[in-house]
């Protein structure tokens, strides 16, 4: 069970973490008509700052778009707004924040021509999504036996709801067999992502990940590990990349809001290069780090400071 905090910004206004409910025939129940992001607020040597805001509520707005939900009633500067309220109300100096806008109670049918438009932004603690030890040690993953969406049937571009039962069957079934983590291939056999972060691929210091058009979420993490490899002179590939690249890898790592920067030591039973994380993921991650915990300058503008709200 999540744990709480005291308020959640609905639709402008702070109400209490238990009185954040939806009727059971919201249109989100039956037919997951809901977009979201996953945003994390670190503990900074400057105190609480949020990562990547302004992205995170853009790519917010444009998944909305995507699905024909264009009346949110915010604007990206209120929504950035609300979420620098929501972690101050809650008096956190590091948590993950969740945005949520979806269709509410109206009708019923999938054509959703009068079901309102509910927005929520919620915070709450939350430690290493795969683990502590997995930031150092790595991840055992599989090759998920489901494929990710093919063009044209679900937008991918988009972080929607309805996109994640996918994302649930790769990591239940990764569970199940004993792995942390499953990687989705996609529609043309090629690897894609995993069941909620992007991955990377290293082979003869260059890195490779796959590109947008193969079904992969555009991630805000994704987009700084890319700046971060840049800077430091590291080739980049954007390529389509046989499953089997996987297994000749000298390192693989996934990124994302809740993984961060994670490497992986194995994949379906194969050892990645020495089996333990490898360097070129490791200057990554070093890097980010330092950024986001505030030890390096944030010379890429990526942190939001959260002030103290007053009266709080």
């Amino acid at each position: 069970m999540l744990p709480a905090t005291e308020k959640i910004w609905h639709n402008g206004r702070f109400i209490a973490w238990d009185e954040a409910k939806i009727h059971v025939l919201s249109h989100v129940v039956s037919y997951g008509s809901s977009v979201f992001e996953g945003i994390r607020c670190y503990e900074t040597t400057s105190g609480p700052a949020i990562f990547r805001l302004r992205e995170h509520v853009r790519r917010l707005i444009d998944s909305a778009k995507i699905y024909r939900i264009e009346n949110i009633g915010f604007s990206l500067e209120q929504l950035s707004q609300a979420m620098i309220d929501v972690v101050a109300v809650n008096k956190l100096k590091a948590c993950y924040i969740r945005p949520i806008v979806l269709r509410g109670y109206g009708d019923i049918g999938v054509l959703p021509a009068d079901n309102p438009i509910e927005t929520y932004i919620a915070c709450w603690e939350w430690g290493k999504y795969l683990g502590p030890e997995a930031l150092a040690k790595g991840v055992d993953v599989c090759v998920s036996s489901w494929t990710r969406n093919a063009p044209n049937t679900m937008p991918t571009l988009s972080k929607a709801g309805g996109n994640y039962l996918s994302s649930q069957l790769i990591r239940m079934e990764a569970q199940v067999n004993g792995y942390a983590e499953g990687i989705a291939l996609d529609a043309s056999g090629y690897v894609s992502e995993g069941s909620g972060e992007n991955i990377f691929i290293v082979r003869d210091g260059k890195i490779h990940t796959p590109p947008l058009a193969a079904s992969v979420l555009p991630g805000i993490t994704r987009d700084s590990v890319l700046e971060l490899a840049r800077a430091q002179g590291i080739p980049i590939v954007e390529m389509n990349i046989p499953r089997e690249m996987l297994y000749i890898a000298d390192e693989v790592f996934f990124s994302g809001t809740a993984v961060e920067v994670t490497p992986v030591r194995s994949v379906d039973k194969i050892q990645v290069g020495n089996g333990r994380r490898g360097p070129i993921t490791e200057k990554l991650q070093s890097e980010f780090f330092s950024i986001v915990n505030g030890t390096a300058k944030d010379r890429y503008g990526w942190l939001t400071p959260v002030p103290a709200m007053a009266g709080v």
